[in-house]
């Protein structure tokens, strides 16, 4: 390697993995505030939040790395244009692509790393966040009530609208459902004041209600089919105390992972496989449905009670059914007319349904086609952001922290709202999968390829000059016709 491909890359990399941890620490203090209410009072270890915390990092490279490598470009040429250095490396017949080459081949190896990331290291880890995440919601239930939602606490779902004391322990308007063996919800109890009582050492939770009502149905075993009237019992206390059994609810197993089945977890082939399911499942229903729709209609029927004679075939096809309700009496025809409205809106109904029923399906199919060319998008990003960063330095002849990660900033976020965007179209079907994937990328090459060829030519972004010249062209002309006017008169 030459001495100006090794000075060249030297300050790529140390602007690279310097703004890399910088932006990555920022992004991880993200993610604390984010996920506090996950992991703050739960008494959980170190090393518990410090695994959540090293599982969920995988998922902000694909934000983390183009932005570094955007940033790290504009500023390494931009300190390089700034100090004549890169007019001197010009100068010895050395262009500025030829000056990019080591960069080049260092984000071409990046490219093949965030493709295996993307396609190997983030499902791993969004499998291992997920589940961490699960076994975290089990600890410690009853910090887990909240105000205003119905909250799992082992086999009762309690809801409270406020919360308040010292400790937040003491609850006002509660609800409370309990789940049976056969997890049917037999027992309610509504209560104006409650409070929770717990001891560190012990596995029970002590529930205290005040003012309250007690409902409960009375299991039998001839259940009568109208449950209204179910045999039941009401109870209205003042004071009424709930022992809850924590003890295997807090046996959690952070090391138990059951949960596998999202499209995240999922590399290229599993996607694949998953994808092909999905759609031939899905085409399996469309044609079900047709087909049982088709005969629901009775249209099969209709065609074959039809009447034959020609004269009848004629007129049906244009005022058919005016000849056939002749042959029916006036209050026969509108219960015809009012049977078969009622038919038409019925069907509507079962359309709209399954309509509603197909789109989640194809929602569904869609978020796997975009989670697996996005793998491909983010692999191309690096060497994309480049082409853009780079040649931009060049430009603005510009170092530091200032002006260059001003502009980087703004290209970033348009990079990623555009992507945002363009994935939530292809979720719903408005677009191609594969579109919204590559749309990002797709318009920033061309913006890197022009930005490169007019670094090349010692050019600026616009040619300012040629705009205001036109400009000032135009305004002499406005004003050569405006003072013939006056003169003429």
């Amino acid at each position: 390697m030459k001495i100006i491909d090794r000075y060249i890359l030297t300050s790529y990399l140390k602007n690279f993995f310097s703004f890399f941890f910088i932006i990555m620490l920022i992004f991880i203090i993200q993610i604390i505030w984010v996920f506090i209410d996950d992991l703050a009072g739960k008494e959980v270890d170190f090393e518990i939040i410090f695994k959540f915390l090293l599982y969920y990092s995988p998922k902000l490279l694909p934000l983390v790395v183009p932005l570094t490598v955007l940033l790290a470009s504009i500023i390494t040429f931009g300190n390089l244009s700034e100090q004549y250095e890169l007019a001197a490396i010009k100068s010895s017949g050395v262009s500025l692509f030829r000056s990019m080459r080591s960069i080049i081949v260092v984000n071409l190896i990046l490219c093949f790393v965030m493709f295996f990331i993307a396609n190997s290291l983030i499902p791993f880890a969004e499998f291992k966040s997920y589940n961490l995440r699960k076994n975290l919601a089990k600890v410690k239930p009853a910090l887990a009530i909240t105000e205003g939602v119905f909250s799992d606490v082992n086999n009762i779902n309690i809801k409270v609208e406020k919360k308040h004391g010292p400790n937040k322990n003491l609850l006002e308007n509660i609800i409370i459902h309990q789940n049976t063996y056969n997890s049917k919800n037999t027992l309610v109890i509504i209560a104006e004041r409650g409070e929770l009582k717990s001891k560190e050492s012990s596995d029970i939770l002590q529930l205290i209600l005040n003012n309250g009502k007690r409902y409960e149905e009375i299991q039998t075993s001839s259940q009568p089919n109208n449950k209204q009237v179910s045999p039941h019992s009401l109870v209205t206390f003042e004071k009424y105390i709930m022992n809850i059994d924590l003890s295997e609810f807090n046996q959690v197993n952070f090391n138990d992972e059951k949960f596998n089945n999202t499209f995240r977890m999922q590399n290229i082939s599993q996607l694949k496989f998953s994808i092909d399911s999905l759609s031939k499942n899905l085409d399996f229903r469309y044609e079900n449905f047709s087909k049982n729709f088709y005969t629901r209609t009775g249209i099969t029927n209709f065609t074959r009670n039809v009447r034959t004679d020609s004269s009848y075939k004629d007129s049906i096809l244009y005022d058919g059914y005016k000849n056939h309700l002749k042959d029916y009496s006036i209050k026969k025809r509108f219960d015809i007319i009012e049977d078969a409205i009622n038919l038409i809106n019925g069907h509507i109904q079962v359309l709209e349904s399954q309509k509603d029923n197909f789109f989640v399906k194809e929602k569904i199919i869609n978020l796997h086609k975009s989670n697996l060319y996005d793998k491909y998008a983010i692999g191309l990003a690096s060497i994309i952001l480049f082409f853009v960063g780079a040649p931009l330095g060049a430009i603005i002849r510009k170092g530091g922290i200032g002006l260059p990660m001003v502009i980087s900033l703004i290209l970033f976020l348009i990079y990623h709202f555009v992507g945002t965007f363009s994935r939530n179209a292809a979720e719903d079907g408005s677009i191609d999968s594969f579109t919204g994937s590559i749309i990002p990328n797709v318009i920033m090459l061309p913006l890197g390829l022009y930005l490169i060829f007019r670094a090349s030519s010692d050019k600026s972004i616009l040619s300012f000059d040629k705009i205001l010249y036109s400009f000032r062209l135009f305004l002499t002309k406005i004003s050569s016709l405006k003072i013939r006017f006056i003169n003429k008169k």
